[in-house]
């Protein structure tokens, strides 16, 4: 049999990307987030009801399911839930009270239950990840102890379920990723006034321990490259095959023209 991929899409450019890619794939978009509609087929859907939406995948002859975008986490309305998402719901609301990691696990473990396997963008698009030695510019010594820095305090803050990217300069943490996300924190870090830093610094993106890929994979794009230039930083490192890079040759490009680097490792 066939593999039949459903694309669960959140917002951003990541579900357009893969969406063109796979021209037969199924584009599920859910009520309350914003997305626009590609020229696949298409089915709407809602958290509340969940049961429909296994119905209407299985029915669609779904095999894999791909969550790809942003997705907060949304209000809920009992009173609308279906069988299955009435019986769903302790499990689901019990894991989000262990972050984001646990829920994601959960949700994953629930669309395994129905029979459907959940893939990873970069399985279906291969590109979206940099192999390691992979570079745009150079890094200066002090770029490398920043970087250093940076990745120990997102290897210590992975264990807390906390963060996927740190800012250092000079030695100094300027920013942690948050709930707020990557565009928030690189504002922050604009603001930060130029007698608190001793270097330009680094902004490092990589996935927390043990984080699974196929779900919640970190990505970089275009919009984060304007963060990144905006905040006067040296450069971005992030993690080979495991951060995904959306429009890469306009990434590299802007990164080129802004004398920004990015370096994989």
């Amino acid at each position: 049999m066939t593999d039949r991929i459903a694309i669960l899409a959140g917002t951003g450019l990541l579900p357009q990307l893969l969406a063109k890619s796979k021209p037969d794939a199924l584009f599920v978009s859910f009520a309350g987030v914003d997305v626009e509609l590609p020229q696949n087929p298409h089915i709407a859907a809602s958290f509340e009801t969940l049961g429909a939406l296994f119905e209407g995948l299985h029915a669609a002859g779904i095999t894999q399911v791909c969550f790809a975008g942003a997705m907060s986490r949304p209000q809920l309305d009992p009173q609308k839930f279906d069988t299955k998402m009435i019986s769903l719901a302790p499990r689901l609301m019990a894991a989000m009270g262990q972050g984001d990691d646990g829920l994601l696990r959960e949700v994953m473990l629930v669309f395994a239950e129905e029979g459907f396997q959940v893939i990873g963008a970069h399985q279906i698009l291969p590109d979206l990840v940099l192999a390691a030695g992979t570079a745009v510019g150079a890094q200066s010594a002090q770029d490398q102890i920043d970087t250093t820095r940076a990745q120990s305090i997102l290897a210590a803050l992975g264990a807390q379920d906390v963060g996927q990217g740190a800012v250092v300069a000079g030695g100094q943490c300027l920013g942690i990723e948050t709930l707020q996300g990557t565009n928030a924190m690189l504002s922050f870090v604009a603001a930060t006034p130029a007698h608190l830093r001793r270097a330009k610094g680094v902004f490092v993106k990589q996935p927390k321990p043990d984080q699974d890929l196929r779900i919640d994979m970190p990505a970089i794009g275009m919009e984060t490259v304007a963060h990144v230039i905006n905040a006067g930083l040296a450069g971005v490192v992030i993690s080979a095959d495991a951060v995904l890079v959306l429009e890469r040759d306009k990434v590299f490009a802007a990164l080129k023209d802004a004398g920004v680097f990015l370096h994989v490792v």
